[in-house]
Parts: C-alpha cells; structure tokens; sequence
C-alpha cells in the first residue's frame, strides 16, 4: 500500500452536512446509533453536540472501511433479558 492513509482533519462542507443528517436520521431508525447517542446525552452533551459527536464516528468508521478495504457489516445490538 503507498499513499496518504490518514483522514483529513478538514471537511468539506456539504459532506459535513450530509453526515450530519445522515447521523440525525440513523439516531432515529438505527438501534446500534442510538446506543452510541444516548451515553453522550447522559454526559451532559447537547443534542447537536451528540449527533455531531455520531457523524464524527461514522467518518471515522467509513474512513477505516475504506483503509482496509473492508465492507460494511450491521452487527445487531445485544438484547438484554427483561425480567
């Protein structure tokens, strides 16, 4: 592999945007986003903040799928046993 394999520390602006919603909408029907999400609100994070915080993970995973030329793969959350 040559080349540069770092992510880039600044965005472009409309791809900020597109991840943003992105992570707005998956806050909604993704349960594995929602996990992520939730621990941030309790910390005391924004709603902004949070979903910001969950576009950031999710270059950051695209970036390394990309690296590793790996594709995307759901993993389902762990289901908890209700008394």
């Amino acid at each position: 592999m040559s080349g540069n394999l770092h992510r880039p520390r600044h965005y472009h602006r409309g791809l900020q945007r597109v991840f943003y919603i992105s992570a707005l909408m998956n806050i909604r029907y993704d349960p594995n986003s929602r996990i992520f999400y939730e621990p941030k609100r309790s910390e005391g994070k924004r709603h902004v903040q949070a979903v910001l915080a969950l576009a950031r993970r999710r270059v950051n995973v695209l970036w390394a799928l990309i690296r590793d030329r790996r594709l995307y793969e759901v993993i389902p959350p762990p289901v908890t046993a209700s008394p």
